[in-house]
């Protein structure tokens, strides 16, 4: 149970899924500057328990939960474990964030709205949601982020690193032309969820990523090019030539988020003022 014990100097955040890539930039940058953390890991809390849950979450009392934790390949994470937090949150009286995913959408040629009707691809993407559903009935008044593609500058994300794995030969994938998404760094998405914690007025859905539609391989150019490699050699393909089974063009329709102040960084803007890195192999 949890002891209720901080500097109370700060308001309290609750955050699960702490020590994953957009945890880690909540919980270890500015974007939560204004917050007292709890982070418990997943060994000590498990969302899938109930009783766990109820018990963790009474017990600290945070004035704001952010339940960013899942597994994609785990479907009782991914659904009960957000059930349970969103029930415990309602219960203790806590402002709720869930983080939710594009691919709740199965992709189409013009962008989605909050509004449009999910039509998920793939399994991770059903199981998310019916998170979100299961969110929205028991707690109407939490705010449902829904993001794109992230990477990050001062850690890499997956997509990353398959770039750098490729380029340096650990890998063999190829990035796709014809698979868009609205990539964020992590840092502006972490900063939007810290704000909309302290704004219990917004509630429902808000899709919070990049501001422009970019392929996997355009991506991964631009990555090849910051990371300080060859960005002529990143091997590209389409879901075409693949025959894989993917959903395309999926592109977020940002106007709520940015008429809440809750704007994300381009590309350009945040890797056009940086050099290239060269990290050694």
């Amino acid at each position: 149970m949890g002891s209720g014990r901080w500097s109370r100097r700060k308001k309290l955040l609750l955050v699960t899924g702490a020590s994953g890539f957009l945890g880690r930039h909540l919980t270890t940058t500015e974007a939560a500057r204004d917050w007292e953390i709890y982070a418990p890991s997943s060994t000590s809390l498990d969302i899938r328990n109930r009783e766990l849950v109820d018990d963790e979450i009474h017990g600290w009392k945070p004035t704001a939960v952010v339940h960013l934790a899942y597994r994609k390949d785990d479907q009782r994470t991914i659904v009960a474990g957000s059930t349970n937090v969103a029930r415990a949150a309602v219960a203790a009286g806590a402002r709720l964030v869930h983080v939710s995913t594009d691919l709740v959408f199965g992709g189409r040629a013009h962008p989605y709205t909050e509004a449009d009707e999910l039509a998920p691809f793939g399994d991770y993407g059903r199981w998310k949601a019916e998170a979100e559903h299961a969110v929205a009935d028991l707690a109407p008044e939490a705010a449902i982020v829904r993001t794109s593609l992230m990477y990050g500058t001062s850690r890499l994300a997956t997509i990353q690193q398959e770039v750098e794995d490729v380029l340096r030969g650990r890998s063999r994938i190829r990035f796709f032309t014809d698979e868009l998404r609205c990539p964020a760094h992590a840092f502006d998405v972490a900063a939007a969820v810290s704000q909309l914690a302290e704004r219990p007025e917004v509630h429902g859905v808000i899709h919070v990523a990049g501001p422009d539609p970019v392929s996997r391989a355009t991506l991964a150019h631009r990555f090849a090019t910051w990371l300080g490699l060859d960005a002529s050699k990143v091997p590209t393909s389409s879901i075409a030539e693949s025959g894989m089974a993917r959903a395309g063009r999926i592109v977020l329709d940002t106007a709520r988020a940015d008429a809440l102040g809750l704007r994300c960084r381009s590309l350009d803007e945040v890797l056009g003022t940086l050099g290239p890195v060269h990290r050694h192999p």
